[in-house]
């Protein structure tokens, strides 16, 4: 059982707030080729610049899946899909890890939203985790932007 932790959800708020003037894509082409350094600081700055960069791209959906340990990202817009580059496996699971923490998500397969406040405010974001047979996923729904 994972246990909520507000500490992980201040990061992530932080890291977003930390990274909100810089270029999303470059950095996360270089987190997602980088050697691994503090695994906990590695996933929580590609998640926070994965939903920055859908957030500034006026995104629908961020989607994070693993099958059979193959990992994908990809940003919907518009029905667009555009992909990612995806982190490792480690980074993935530990994703997933600090997202089921932070919204307290005990099941295989659940739902919630995530709010975060940003410095031009604050926004809702849903969130669905599921978890099945060597696959696993991350969807990240956003509000309508316009």
């Amino acid at each position: 059982m994972e246990i909520h932790d507000p500490n992980l959800h201040l990061k992530l708020i932080e890291m977003c707030d930390c990274y909100l003037e810089t270029n999303f894509k470059t950095q996360i082409q270089k987190m997602a080729t980088a050697a691994i350094g503090d695994i906990d600081e590695d996933s929580c700055k590609y998640l926070a610049l994965t939903i920055m960069y859908a957030l500034t791209e006026k995104a629908q959906k961020l989607t994070y899946k693993s099958k059979k340990g193959q990992v994908t990202v990809t940003i919907k817009e518009d029905g667009d899909k555009t992909s990612v580059k995806a982190p490792s496996a480690e980074v993935f699971n530990r994703i997933i890890s600090i997202m089921r923490t932070i919204l307290h998500l005990e099941e295989d397969n659940a739902s919630m939203p995530l709010s975060l406040g940003l410095r031009s405010g604050q926004v809702d974001i849903q969130v669905k985790v599921e978890r099945g047979d060597n696959k696993e996923a991350l969807r990240f729904k956003f509000p309508d932007l316009g």
